[in-house]
């Protein structure tokens, strides 16, 4: 049974007919309409999906927390979202590598073979930025790491935890299946963007906002780097601090040994930061060995 996910919030000019072409590939349609004003609902009923609808306008984070609840039973997964710009004739090459067993994660990405000339340049350098992110906190190479087009085995489902309700969750997603040792593997996928664009907020708040929750992210899935490397950066600037403020008291240029004890003291605190990293990344590695072992 394969069964997609369809997050939708005031999109009824175009929930109709990515219904109706996701239909055609797939055993079943959920639409999780996020608090839509509009029309969105009824004319996702009318074109044969199942419904489910949050009263307030939640994200796009809690709209896929919502649909990954009601399938539970799904033996394949499919995302893709409301607004069209997914072609729903390419969830068969979606899916192919987990009917496969190549694969437990696939990720559609516009980018897999270079540049999306569809793409705008300014969106693609935030891209870029979020894809470095993404990669360096799950440790991934993911060329497309804001896809929304996506395909999950059904046993990966317990994986994902969706504690952030917004657009960072397709971060959080793949990062979550990178620390779970999951298969992730990406197909080559085209995009259409509409007038609206992808998304109705603004895109530099919204990568900027997606950029900040990775980087917080960070604290749980790489301490040894989140922590670890500014302590260590301190430390540094510390011990040459001291040197130098040490040296000009001692030849009698500075006559108070007090940036001499301060220097001294953001080398101890830089220290104490470095080794706090260190705990915490072998805690991680301990808990993450323990999830491969379940």
């Amino acid at each position: 049974m394969i069964t997609a996910i369809i997050p939708a919030y005031n999109e009824e000019k175009t929930i109709g007919s990515v219904v109706l072409g996701t239909l055609e590939h797939v055993s079943k349609v959920i639409v999780v309409d996020d608090g839509s004003s509009d029309k969105t609902s009824q004319i996702a009923r009318l074109a044969g999906a199942e419904v489910l609808v949050h009263p307030v306008n939640k994200g796009k984070g809690a709209a896929l927390k919502t649909g990954f609840k009601a399938v539970e039973d799904a033996k394949i997964i499919v995302t893709l979202d409301s607004d069209g710009q997914h072609d729903s004739g390419l969830i068969p090459k979606l899916i192919q590598p987990i009917q496969d067993d190549e694969a437990d994660l696939v990720n559609g990405s516009r980018y897999l073979h270079g540049k999306d000339d569809d793409t705008p340049s300014y969106r693609r350098v935030g891209q870029n930025v979020l894809d470095a992110a993404t990669n360096f906190s799950g440790d991934l190479k993911i060329t497309d790491s804001q896809s929304g087009f996506r395909a999950f085995a059904g046993h990966t489902i317990p994986v994902f935890g969706f504690h952030s309700s917004g657009y960072t969750i397709e971060s959080e997603m793949l990062i979550d299946a990178a620390n779970a040792g999951l298969r992730i593997k990406e197909v080559e996928i085209e995009a259409i963007y509409g007038e609206d664009g992808h998304h109705k907020s603004n895109p530099v708040k919204h990568g900027v906002g997606v950029l900040l929750r990775i980087i917080r992210d960070m604290e749980y899935n790489r301490p040894l780097y989140y922590f670890g490397a500014p302590g260590a950066v301190m430390v540094l600037i510390g011990m040459v601090l001291s040197i130098i403020f040490f040296s000009e008291y001692i030849t009698d240029r500075s006559p108070s040994l007090l940036p001499t004890a301060m220097a001294a003291l953001l080398t101890i605190f830089g220290s104490f930061i470095a080794f706090t990293g260190l705990i915490l990344h072998s805690i991680s590695r301990m808990i993450k060995r323990e999830m491969n072992n379940m």
